[in-house]
């Protein structure tokens, strides 16, 4: 039951940098982020 939890936790953290990393600086901005926090804020969304 771990590894399934650890998986998608995985799954969603990279899904998170990638669409974020997608986004232009503008859009980034518009949120309240910075290119540089792109990793942070996705540990914080899983």
């Amino acid at each position: 039951m771990n590894l399934i939890r650890s998986y998608r936790n995985w799954r969603v953290y990279r899904d998170t940098v990638n669409e974020l990393g997608r986004l232009s600086n503008r859009q980034l901005h518009d949120l309240g982020i910075v290119r540089d926090e792109i990793k942070m804020v996705a540990r914080k969304a899983i």
